[in-house]
């Protein structure tokens, strides 16, 4: 049986490093806007939660404010590696990291990071007692994309089904930070 990837006549594999690696992450992110945030436990399983990214830093860093009190903080304390995953459409921005959590309370970044909808979880306002910074520094990952966006996917997609060959218009690789 033939792969897909046998099947498609384009290179649809690259591997991103450095630079170019950031610029995907603060790509795809920007479309999704949140992620799993995913913790590991001590048993092996990973508890999963929907979280907002609050930014992505030049080096590639994302930020999260979260509560002291929450399972999320006492699971980084005791395991700081994390995973997180995006969509950021239905057929593409797909991304996946690796990473490694730190909290702090650096109060002038959680100021730089606050809006006016998180007072929902900070009743207190940005001066909230139990907020905390999480900063995410990425290790690695893998991303799944279209090269020239969903329209042109779709067509090419439509196109390959009407002439019986795969013209697939996705790209996907190692994110290497």
């Amino acid at each position: 049986m033939d792969s897909i990837n046998k099947n498609q006549p384009e290179d649809n594999y690259e591997t991103l490093s450095a630079e170019q690696a950031i610029d995907k992450i603060k790509e795809i992110v920007d479309k999704a806007k949140t992620c799993f945030f995913c913790t590991l436990l001590d048993d092996g399983d990973m508890n999963s939660r929907p979280m907002s990214v609050q930014q992505v830093d030049d080096e590639g860093n994302l930020w999260f404010l979260s509560a002291e009190d929450s399972h999320k903080n006492m699971e980084v304390t005791l395991e700081p590696k994390v995973k997180l995953y995006f969509q950021g459409s239905t057929h593409s921005d797909f991304l996946e990291l690796d990473g490694v959590a730190n909290i702090s309370r650096d109060r002038e970044k959680i100021k730089e990071l606050w809006e006016f909808v998180i007072k929902t979880w900070f009743t207190q306002g940005v001066n909230d007692p139990r907020i905390t910074v999480i900063k995410v520094r990425p290790m690695g990952g893998y991303y799944w994309d279209t090269k020239h966006g969903n329209a042109i996917a779709g067509i090419k997609m439509v196109f390959g089904a009407l002439i019986g060959k795969t013209l697939d218009d996705s790209i996907e690789g190692k994110l290497n930070i």
